[in-house]
């Protein structure tokens, strides 16, 4: 292996296979009972398999080490737990209580641990890993919820922006929150059945109240929405302490929803006769009214539209068309909704005016959807423009729906304009822009000249 090279960084060659060799770092020596060198042979000549080997390895010898000099700013009995978890890892061994080994351990797993842990050198440490003797701490709630969010959860935030980051913290905190005015900051290992009752009970009496002519103030679904995040923080939790077997006291608590009512689409008479009229959105701001006019022939989320960039919008194009699709920038990420979400779509009549007018997307709104449907929803009522007041800015999608089935656009293709899943495997790219465009000609809806000026470009 030459020296320094990264890519075969901890391999050597003995004989025709190769071996990990590693030196023990001299801080933490005296806790690791492989000390000086680690030397562990891969069983095998290949050297692309052993680089896989290698790197599975490295990373546990990382734990390993890193559980030893573990966050001091984490409670002691936290430090110990999750280094003992680390170090059980590190050893090829899954952390298990004590008292679950005795209970449910097999004879043939006591024996391996015990073998493990035979040389005269084993810390202290590592015999109380490998054995399970690391009680689980007592962390309050409160603290399980940090250690969800900042250890457990952190790698699906990766992908998601700020804003989203916010909005995903939002749900286990209020959870959380709630749990503790009704039951107290307990022990996350103390929570029992009777706690998970007193806060079934709380959203029962909210979802269906006893009194006689009390109205409900929350949905089944707002319970659900909370019991469900409680269930599954405990259940994270306990599996990243080793004690995924843990019986969940939130298991099978749940409230009956009724089925929702469809979100009531716009007729297409209501919007050509009346949203498409040179004067109708006149009062609105401009992002705001395109944003809204961009929805009626792209039939997009307005979180979607609204979070469009430059690098999205393609008017130049041979067919202009805009396309959604993750972004995975470190300094800016964004996540779309599904993978099915990722997608392009032609643009057509008001649409392409709305991008003309602003080609590197809606700066006001970006990561500010919420206040874009506000802003939207607020003017279409104050303003007469909506049939009923359970019309909103997402009614259009839904009236997007409707006129797709009446210009006989298959329902294949109407998941893909819609960015659904599909109902079916996956073939194909879904059809060039240029014919995707002509579907969409088919159900484009005339306007009034004035209704939105195209930017000079």
């Amino acid at each position: 292996m030459a020296k320094g090279s990264q890519l075969d960084r901890f391999l050597q060659r003995r004989g025709d296979r190769w071996q990990y060799v590693r030196r023990v770092p001299t801080m933490v020596a005296e806790d690791d009972r492989r000390a000086p060198v680690i030397r562990t042979s891969l069983k095998t000549h290949d050297l692309a398999v052993a680089r896989v080997m290698r790197d599975a390895l490295e990373k546990a010898d990382n734990d390993l080490w890193a559980s030893i000099l573990c966050n001091e700013e984490e409670s002691a009995a936290l430090k110990r737990h999750k280094a003992a978890v680390r170090r059980a890892a590190a050893l090829g061994f899954t952390y298990r209580p004590a008292a679950e080994l005795e209970a449910r351990a097999s004879w043939q797993e006591l024996a391996e641990r015990m073998e493990a842990i035979l040389d005269l050198r084993t810390s202290h440490a590592v015999e109380t890993a490998v054995l399970g003797g690391e009680p689980t701490p007592a962390i309050p709630i409160s603290e399980a919820l940090k250690v969800y969010i900042e250890d457990i959860a952190a790698s699906q935030l990766v992908t998601k922006s700020a804003q989203q980051k916010r909005k995903w913290r939002v749900i286990p905190e209020r959870a959380v929150r709630n749990f503790i005015e009704i039951a107290g900051d307990k022990p996350i290992t103390l929570i029992t059945r009777d706690d998970a009752h007193k806060f079934y009970r709380h959203w029962l009496a909210r979802i269906a109240p006893p009194e006689a002519g009390k109205k409900p103030t929350h949905t089944a679904s707002s319970g659900n929405r909370q019991i469900g995040e409680l269930r599954k923080i405990f259940r994270e939790y306990h599996a990243f302490m080793g004690e995924e077997n843990t019986l969940n006291p939130f298991a099978g608590l749940s409230f009956e929803e009724r089925k929702k009512g469809k979100r009531p689409p716009f007729p297409t008479s209501w919007l050509r006769d009346k949203i498409l009229k040179a004067d109708a959105l006149k009062g609105l701001n401009e992002e705001a009214r395109a944003i809204l006019l961009a929805t009626v022939e792209t039939g997009a989320r307005p979180s979607e539209t609204c979070n469009l960039d430059a690098s999205n919008i393609h008017l130049d194009a041979e067919v202009p068309h805009i396309s959604f699709v993750e972004r995975d920038d470190p300094e800016a990420p964004r996540e779309l909704k599904t993978q099915a979400s990722t997608r392009e779509i032609p643009l057509v009549g008001v649409a392409l005016l709305a991008f003309q007018k602003f080609p590197n997307g809606f700066s006001r709104y970006r990561e500010k959807e919420e206040a874009a449907c506000a802003a939207i929803n607020k003017y279409l009522r104050e303003n007469n423009l909506v049939p009923s007041q359970r019309h909103t800015l997402y009614s259009i999608r839904h009236s997007f729906e409707d006129r797709m089935k009446e210009a006989g656009i298959d329902g294949e293709m109407r998941e893909i304009f819609f960015g659904h899943r599909r109902s079916r495997q996956v073939y194909g790219t879904g059809g060039a822009l240029a014919w995707r465009r002509s579907l969409l000609q088919r159900m484009v809806l005339p306007f009034e000249n004035g209704l939105f000026l195209p930017a000079e470009r």
